[in-house]
């Protein structure tokens, strides 16, 4: 098969030779073998003078292909801005007098007339926005944990059958507690402030903790992204020697790295299985309180029922977070309410000395009447905490503050009425503890209340749904999810999102959950450990960001993790022990997804390392010289791939496979740093390839995980061409200050410090070593100006004054036009990799197979600019790895 994609391949570039338009209209796809033969240049006067090994081996490409060979390319001896320069040598950087600075110095300014995307973030909110955003926080933050009265007694009593009052007195002791402990100081007093600028979750840790040392395992970080400035990173405290052997350990250690990730991508596996068991448990208990009011429902019916409710949540989930949470959020109001009013007029009528549970001795007394029986409750009791994450995640959609406020004085009272209402009703009613919530409603507000509670129920259902695809569009930003089709839902409210294919995945799983486990026990165990799964990757990650970034003391860092970490560890404990009940199922289900995203991370790094391995030698480029050893055709290719520094080898490949490239070439490498947002004026960095009369660049295009593309390819090419007008303009404006300071008396030359440039961060530069010295040398030592890099040369002769600068820009900035005027083709390199034939089994099985299907099913970065088939061009290379 690959053989014949190239020979297929070769056959069209022969016939298609010498029509330049086929860069316009026409689309290619090949493949190439990594392994089997080197593209290998021959100069013209290879018979006459035959390279010498020396010469061969600088000439040599990184790639290989068996289409064609290049065309012998014009002999030009140029000096080229090798992207592999030492970053130590000082003949060719800026000596910086703030921070570091690496070769992508110059950034984008501001693009007029454009919005940025976090311009809404930073906007002054109306009044009546901000009632819209109060109603939308209680369905979507706190529907998980409002609901959570509906099961945790039953569950509890199930599992240690109540003998005495004292039973009901230590059991609501230990809900009261884990209310307190967990969502209240753990979640909304502590982790709520680890966000990473808005953003909750496990991947925001990760985020927040790759941002300040070099943690992640894909090696495309760059010094410039530090300059971003939604970093604002604060680099540890020389005093705090603690921060700085985390940090090193961090960076240097292969091990700590995987393990972070390993971590990470755990708490993730456990957020999607959460998505699963929390519709099924949420809707099956709500429903479940038919049997309660109609005596002739059977189990039978409810699950039936909860199917058709389960079908429907997921279906209206297209429809947004701000559409659906606007309408559901006085319904949660509504259940607040509810819960402190039946749990009010229980205490008042049966028995209002259950607040003596807030004495924690009750526990005690639990566990020494009970013992087994009491350590086999805990795994009812984590149930009250369960939405703690889902608060946490779900908080890209509002501030910390907002969510501290509502929990605090609204949802946390509200809760704790209806536990001690249930209790008092539990106190004269030992029998109806198997269905707590239910049996102590009024009679009179029975129907009303099981209908809020069916919505509240759903609401819950979404707040978590919701989590999901947060995590899952934060985990595809950071390389370890594959790339799927992403709608957001809102054009006010950006990062409300919904993903068609993980809903109905998690869909169809709560509905395999609800089908085959209909048992309310057996599907809380398995919320628990879905649950508590999630809870002690945070308390990890959250330790490992007070002792790198928040850099407290060493003893609040051990009580932190001793207390929580030991607690979450107990309740564990509690849930494992009944694993073979049926919650397996969802342990099961959290390693697959671990699979498939340590699968795709490591088929990604393979891929990337690959890739930085085999890019194209500049002693190549510069032989090929200006034309590329080809034809240049005007317009302008924007070849894509994910190298951040280097010439991809899949560029060599369009060289061997067209008949023709493009007047302007563009490099650009879509790139997700460990933030939530990037800027509008930040977006791209440029810098040059080749000499001028190359007309190569590399951008980086730069998005947060949070940041939306939605623009289209015209909007992306204008955004494209301008930032490069202006890097150029600036470019310039440097080149200018250096050959001023060049005329410089010599006590100015040692005074050179004082001559500063502002950058567009606002950072301030030294110019007392020249930028573009390389340039100048170039020039110097063979100057050529081309105003076409496939037309005539124009050399400036020994008596003929050198170009003036303004003239020189106006040539090059009219020539990016006539090249935009022309028209863009998007080249595609689509790079797989295939295990080696000696490669161990089980890399092949997970190279060849597993991560093959994941890359064939997944979707391409390109298809979120929506650009048209006949402006792309699409070549396949096969890395051997």
């Amino acid at each position: 098969m690959q053989a014949a994609a190239s020979s297929s391949s070769s056959s069209q570039s022969a016939d298609d030779e010498g029509d330049p338009e086929m860069l316009n209209n026409g689309v290619i796809s090949t493949s190439t073998d990594s392994t089997e033969s080197r593209w290998v240049f021959h100069p013209h006067d290879d018979d006459d003078n035959p390279p010498s090994d020396d010469d061969d081996d600088d000439f040599r490409a990184s790639i290989h292909s068996r289409t064609r060979t290049t065309r012998p390319p014009p002999h030009h001896h140029h000096t080229l801005d090798s992207e592999d320069e030492d970053d130590d040598d000082e003949e060719h950087r800026l000596v910086r007098t703030g921070p570091a600075i690496d070769s992508f110095d110059v950034e984008a300014l501001d693009v007029p007339g454009v919005a940025t995307t976090t311009d809404y973030f930073y906007q002054d909110i109306s009044l009546g926005k901000k009632i819209v955003l109060a109603f939308q926080t209680l369905g979507v933050v706190f529907g998980d944990v409002g609901t959570s009265p509906l099961y945790t007694f039953s569950v509890m009593f199930r599992k240690a059958p109540i003998e005495e009052n004292d039973d009901i007195l230590g059991a609501l002791s230990l809900v009261l507690y884990t209310l307190i402990l967990i969502p209240l100081v753990k979640y909304v007093l502590i982790v709520l402030w680890a966000n990473d600028d808005g953003e909750g979750g496990t991947f925001a840790l990760y985020s927040l903790i790759c941002r300040h040392s070099k943690a992640s395992l894909l090696p495309n970080q760059l010094p410039s992204d530090a300059r971003i400035s939604s970093f604002r990173l604060k680099v540890p405290s020389p005093e705090l020697e603690r921060s700085l052997k985390i940090k090193e350990r961090l960076e240097t250690s292969l091990t700590s790295k995987k393990i972070l990730l390993i971590l990470v991508l755990a708490g993730t596996s456990m957020v999607i299985a959460n998505g699963v068991v929390t519709p099924a448990m949420s809707v099956l208990s709500s429903v479940g309180g038919l049997k309660v009011g109609i005596d002739a429902v059977e189990q039978d019916e409810v699950v039936m029922i909860s199917v058709a409710c389960l079908v429907i949540l997921f279906t209206v989930q297209k429809y947004g977070t701000s559409k659906v949470g606007l309408a559901v959020g006085p319904a949660l109001l509504i259940w607040f309410c509810s819960l402190a009013g039946i749990g009010i007029y229980n205490l008042l009528k049966y028995d209002s000395s259950v607040f003596r549970a807030f004495n924690p001795v009750h526990i005690y007394y639990f566990f020494k009447r009970n013992s087994t029986k009491a350590w086999y409750s805990l795994g009812g009791c984590i149930l009250c905490a369960t939405g703690s994450e889902a608060m946490f995640a779900d908080l890209c959609y509002f501030s910390v503050r907002s969510v501290q406020l509502s929990f605090v004085f609204l949802v946390l009272p509200c809760l704790l009425l209806g536990y001690l209402g249930q209790a008092a009703y539990l106190m004269e009613n030992h029998a109806d503890a198997g269905r707590a919530f239910f049996a102590s409603v009024p009679s009179g507000a029975f129907w009303p209340t099981f209908l809020i509670a069916n919505v509240a129920a759903l609401i819950a259902s979404r707040a978590t749904t919701t989590a999901t695809f947060a995590c899952i569009k934060q985990s595809t930003a950071l390389g370890c999810f594959p790339c799927l089709k992403i709608i957001h839902t809102s054009r006010k409210f950006m990062g409300q999102i919904y993903i068609p294919v993980i809903n109905w995945f998690l869909l169809g799983v709560s509905l395999v959950l609800v089908c085959s486990i209909s048992s309310i026990d057996e599907i809380g165990n398995a919320y628990g450990i879905a649950e508590l799964g999630v809870m002690m990757m945070t308390t990890i990650l959250v330790t490992l960001v007070m002792l790198l970034i928040w850099q407290i003391h060493i003893i609040i860092v051990l009580s932190f993790v001793v207390l929580f970490l030991g607690l979450e560890l107990t309740f564990f404990s509690s849930v494992l022990w009944s694993v073979a009940d049926g919650s397996w199922i969802i342990l099961v289900f959290a390693v697959i997804m671990f699979l498939i995203m340590y699968i795709w991370n490591y088929g990604s790094k393979l891929k990337y390392e690959t890739e930085v391995k085999q890019k194209l030698s500049m002693d190549l480029m510069r032989e090929l010289g200006s034309n590329l050893g080809t034809i240049r055709a005007p317009g302008i290719g924007l070849v894509y791939n994910e190298l951040v520094k280097g010439i991809p080898a899949i560029f060599g490949h369009f060289l061997t496979t067209l008949p023709a490239i493009h007047s302007m070439i563009i490099f650009v490498s879509i790139k997700y740093v460990p933030v939530s947002m990037v800027p509008q004026s930040e977006r791209f960095l440029f810098r040059r390839v080749c000499p001028k009369n190359y007309h190569i660049f590399r951008c980086i295009a730069r998005y947060g995980y949070k940041d939306v593309r939605k623009e289209n390819h015209q909007t992306f090419e204008q955004l494209l061409i301008e930032s490069l007008e202006k890097f150029i303009r600036r470019e310039a404006q440097e080149k200018s200050l250096e050959s001023d300071g060049d005329d410089d008396t010599d006590s100015e030359e040692e005074n050179s410090g004082s001559r500063v440039l502002i950058a567009p961060n606002g950072s301030v530069y030294s110019l007392g070593v020249p930028l573009l010295a390389e340039f100048k040398d170039t020039n110097t030592s063979n100057p050529v100006l081309g105003a076409s890099t496939s037309e005539e040369v124009h050399p400036a002769s020994p008596n003929h004054p050198v170009f003036d600068a303004e003239q020189s820009l106006e040539r090059e900035l009219s020539f990016i036009h006539k090249a935009k005027e022309s028209g863009v083709v998007y080249l595609l390199g689509h790079g797989d990799i295939r295990a080696r034939k000696d490669s161990w089994f089980i890399k092949k099985l997970v190279i060849n197979y597993f991560y093959a299907f994941l890359r064939n099913n997944c979707s391409r970065g390109i298809t979120t600019l929506s650009v048209p088939h006949s402006h792309l061009m699409q070549v396949a290379m096969t890395y051997m790895v």
